[in-house]
């Protein structure tokens, strides 16, 4: 007997909405990789924060999904999923912040948007060639006048609102 493909996500949506954010989630820290090491963007280190609310993510999607396919207890699946959608807003508040330093509407960290402290002793010429700042209030690649931390901000909100969606529909089920 054939499924039909809608079958699969109304048996168990907190299952398809795990698995689709843990695959996505892998998809974007694939295509930083791709920005970072192949096109050679360097991250600055709100970009590497950033990536933070993934590398938790994506492992607890994963364990979510197979604890929902696998038939752990209800509570246990509807709590994985509210913390998804909190660590994925987590990530779009950090993003909103990193994408308006970008746009100066308001001051980033000291560390990589702030003026540069003056260099104390030593050979200038040697920290100078060993030093490497990669401004946060600078976006070094744009698309249609959005930074990838302005994507971030609406990839990370549309994980949330997945996450949302199959809390919501794992919980009407039980009705």
């Amino acid at each position: 007997m054939l499924l039909r493909p809608e079958a699969p996500v109304r048996a168990n949506p907190a299952a398809v909405a795990a698995l689709g954010m843990g695959l996505a989630g892998i998809a974007v820290i694939l295509g930083a990789l791709f920005f970072q090491y192949v096109l050679g963007y360097a991250p600055c280190p709100l970009c590497l924060e950033q990536r933070l609310f993934y590398y938790v993510a994506i492992p607890l999607a994963l364990i979510v999904a197979g604890a929902a396919y696998f038939g752990a207890p209800r509570p246990l699946v509807l709590t994985g999923l509210a913390i998804l959608a909190l660590i994925f807003l987590g990530g779009a508040a950090l993003a909103a912040y990193h994408a308006g330093v970008e746009w100066k509407w308001w001051p980033g960290p000291r560390d990589c948007s702030g003026p540069l402290n003056p260099l104390g002793g030593g050979n200038l010429l040697e920290q100078l060639q060993s030093v490497r700042v990669v401004r946060c209030d600078e976006a070094p690649w744009t698309l249609l006048g959005l930074s990838l931390a302005g994507y971030n901000f609406f990839i990370s909100l549309a994980l949330a609102g997945v996450a949302l969606w199959g809390l919501t529909a794992q919980r009407r089920q039980a009705v």
